[in-house]
């Protein structure tokens, strides 16, 4: 027997999570698959509905009808495996957001990119576990004392996500830039004591998993003797033949060198990871040439679509709409596309199955201890 993550009364053989990968990177096929093969499959609920004929209408409803069919075709492929979502604080009406996917019948909901401080309320009538995503041991005394307080309720599970992760950070581009694995692998020791402090109040073992440059089973491994009960994994299963994806994205990894894994400003502020290529170095120029002061650029916005992604997106003053960058870099039009992923995006040298990949993970676990008190 291989080392389990036990959530509640949930458990999965292999201590994976797939961590939630937007826009349509992780949906129900990658996270089905995921799934089946032992692991948490997660899909992303940002702007999940965009391959749908009225998601340029009405981009919200869509993706709200999206969230059901997308859980419910993943559970048809895991046959029985534990299905979640992640759904960023960020998302404009987020409660709408956990309300379908809990009525939808997901297992685990992960929510981070902001305070997830209303999340117990919005799923109190269903068996919906929830997981807020921290980076910092005061983030996580924050929501566990919040949650404590207002709820009488503690977390069902912590991710702390780390700075080798991809897509939107929650650093700013200086802490990225100055932190150090000793440092950060400081940080995940202090959360985890924070999270044993509320495990111990309510009785229960809260599950810890480590997010961001977690590749491979020994980096599963680390993890792991550090005190976490498991990893989530993102970069790694995009390029496999599961993800949702489209080829063309999954080659810019493949074809990735790791000098091409650079920061990137969001057009909401916050710092994120991605592959740089003509889209990045054209936005550069742009910057450089302060294009949002000329009428080129105003003009630009006047003309664009608001996709109502993020609840404090103002398109009058972003540089570009990241929902169309990231739809076309899915779609395969990866120069004019925004390719978030993590630091490990260049050790990606060929497409896998994402069997494959569990079975390494699955080996690994069973080399790791447990020295976990279930009965507090």
């Amino acid at each position: 027997m291989g080392r389990a993550l036990v959530i509640g009364d949930l458990t999965a053989p292999v201590p994976v999570i797939q961590g939630g990968m937007g826009v349509g990177v992780s949906l129900s096929n990658l996270a089905g698959n995921v799934a089946k093969c032992g692991g948490i499959g997660i899909i992303s609920t940002a702007q999940i509905g965009y391959q749908e004929p009225e998601f340029e209408e009405n981009p919200i409803e869509t993706n709200l009808k999206a969230i059901a069919k997308h859980i419910h075709r993943a559970k048809e492929i895991a046959k029985g495996g534990i299905v979640g979502v992640n759904i960023m604080v960020a998302t404009r009406r987020y409660e709408d957001y956990v309300k379908a996917a809990a009525k939808a019948g997901a297992d685990l909901i992960i929510s981070g990119a902001g305070l997830p401080a209303k999340l117990p309320a919005l799923v109190e009538q269903f068996k919906t576990k929830i997981a807020p995503v921290v980076s910092s041991v005061k983030s996580a005394a924050v929501i566990c004392k919040l949650w404590d307080r207002k709820y009488q309720r503690c977390p069902d599970l912590v991710v702390i996500e780390g700075p080798k992760a991809g897509g939107h950070l929650g650093f700013t581009k200086e802490e990225v830039e100055q932190s150090t694995d000793t440092g950060y692998e400081q940080e995940i020791q202090g959360i985890i004591k924070v999270v044993e402090e509320y495990g111990r109040k309510y009785e229960r073992h809260i599950p810890v998993v480590v997010a961001g440059g977690i590749y491979d089973g020994d980096d599963m491994k680390h993890a792991i003797e550090l005190g976490a009960d498991g990893v989530q994994v993102a970069t790694r299963f995009v390029t496999t033949y599961e993800c949702d994806a489209s080829d063309a994205y999954k080659q810019a990894y493949i074809q990735a060198e790791e000098e091409d894994i650079v920061l990137v400003k969001s057009p909401v502020g916050m710092p994120g990871r991605a592959v740089k290529n003509a889209f990045i170095r054209e936005e550069e120029s742009r910057n450089e040439g302060q294009e949002k002061q000329s009428e080129e650029g105003i003009e630009r916005r006047k003309n664009w679509k608001c996709y109502q992604c993020l609840e404090k997106c103002n398109p009058a003053e972003i540089p570009y709409c990241i929902t169309r960058a990231l739809i076309n870099a899915v779609k395969g039009n990866v120069e004019q596309g925004l390719i978030f992923c993590g630091t490990n995006a260049y050790r990606a040298k060929k497409l896998e199955h994402v069997s494959e990949i569990m079975e390494e993970f699955k080996i690994s676990a069973r080399g790791c201890r447990t020295n976990i008190n279930y009965n507090l």
